[in-house]
């Protein structure tokens, strides 16, 4: 079982320990009412406790161990002058082309943290009522309260006619700095879109989900933008299409 859909994914979050005492609290008292994810939580804590059996336990042939001693033992008694580069396929060139081959798959930053931090930040603000610091659609307001709380200067646009009305603004904290969070709604859906300046140098994904979340990004003037959402992804790339059209209009 994986819990009700809006709030399964915290199941995990509350049995790895990884949610704060006020999302914790929060999130045990919506297991008291819900079956479906008391239930997700009861069968990964069996889970948990059939994996840590001791009979699951296999210790490593010694045939293996008795192989990796001789490669070390080999590789340690090698000439200096031979390198790596020289031995491609020696035990250290097998880590090095291990070590490589990891670099040429995240050459380009990952994302996983900060993923986690849009995700986390989008439902904390949907936890603990604290969903705008500023509540209303009319982005004339919205905008100007942003002045003094943060370094740069957010575009605020109202996408009422395209379905998605404003709800307000807040400020929020994302990879170590204050950042703009702009409210939307789209039908049951509230979106997140989180503003900071642009990362120099960084190559990051334009799309993607995370946790059950869709996350969309783009960048326009200087600045980096970022729609998080339990709302389909197709709604998101609609929100973006709308905001950029809407800032160059």
């Amino acid at each position: 079982m994986s819990g009700c859909p809006d709030q399964g994914h915290l199941v995990h979050a509350l049995l790895d320990g990884e949610l704060d005492a006020v999302n914790a609290e929060a999130f045990e008292a919506h297991l008291k009412t819900c079956p479906a994810c008391a239930a997700a939580l009861g069968d990964l804590q069996g889970l948990r406790e059939r994996m840590a059996a001791p009979e699951l336990r296999a210790p490593a042939p010694a045939a293996l161990h008795s192989r990796i001693e001789a490669m070390i033992a080999a590789e340690t008694e090698r000439p200096k002058r031979r390198t790596p580069a020289a031995l491609p396929w020696t035990l250290a060139g097998v880590f090095a082309a291990a070590f490589a081959a990891s670099l040429a798959v995240t050459s380009l930053p990952s994302t996983t943290g900060l993923a986690d931090q849009l995700v986390a930040d989008h439902v904390r603000s949907t936890l603990a009522s604290h969903l705008v610091d500023v509540e209303t659609s009319d982005r004339h307001t919205v905008k100007p309260w942003f002045n003094g709380r943060i370094d740069f200067a957010p575009p605020v646009v109202d996408l009422a006619a395209q379905g998605f009305p404003l709800v307000g603004g807040r400020v929020d904290y994302l990879d170590g700095r204050v950042v703009a969070a702009l409210v939307y709604r789209r039908n049951k859906h509230v979106i997140n879109v989180f503003v900071r300046p642009q990362p120099k140098g960084l190559r990051l994904p334009a799309a993607g989900a995370h946790d059950g979340y869709s996350l969309v990004r783009w960048t326009e003037g200087g600045l980096e933008f970022w729609a998080v959402s339990d709302a389909e992804p197709r709604e998101l790339q609609t929100l973006k299409q709308d905001f950029v059209a809407a800032t160059r209009g």
